[in-house]
């Protein structure tokens, strides 16, 4: 059974926080919804490197800071008849970076929070991506969390 992550991509714009949100594209799973940078984790391979190595592949980002958010995304496959446990990372983006897109995805949107449910359909990745923002807005990230060994 594949290991998978997630990667919720941010940036600061004045006083808000803006996350990223990619939309798939028709010929891949999960065809036209708004979703996080995600994959598969590799044999041998870290959750954290594997989170590094998807988003450069899916957006071209290195994250100025990146750190594991305290909680994962639980869900249950039935393809799979399995609980999911996925581990889910924050990657701050430079306010200037340009977004490129691989063949995964045919459109990118900076968003506030106010906008997180109107684009995300999955709930456990609604709440990652709330509990993200209050970590920010509420200057509560831990320096335990923040991942130094980016290789």
């Amino acid at each position: 059974m594949a290991r998978l992550i997630d990667v919720y991509v941010y940036k600061r714009i004045r006083q808000s926080i803006r996350v990223l949100i990619l939309k798939r594209s028709p010929e891949v799973i999960y065809p036209g919804q708004w979703r996080m940078v995600g994959g598969k984790v590799r044999a041998g391979e870290k959750a954290y490197a594997a989170g590094l190595r998807e988003l450069k592949e899916e957006t071209n980002l290195i994250p100025k800071l990146y750190w594991t958010l305290p909680s994962v995304n639980t869900f249950y496959d039935p393809a799979a008849d399995t609980v999911r446990h996925i581990p889910a990372f924050a990657a701050r983006a430079d306010r200037a970076a340009t977004i490129v897109l691989n063949h995964e995805h045919q459109e990118y949107k900076w968003i506030p929070e106010t906008d997180i449910s109107a684009y995300i359909q999955w709930p456990e990745q609604q709440r990652l991506m709330h509990l993200l923002v209050s970590i920010l807005t509420d200057n509560q990230l831990l320096d335990e969390w923040i991942i130094h060994d980016q290789r």
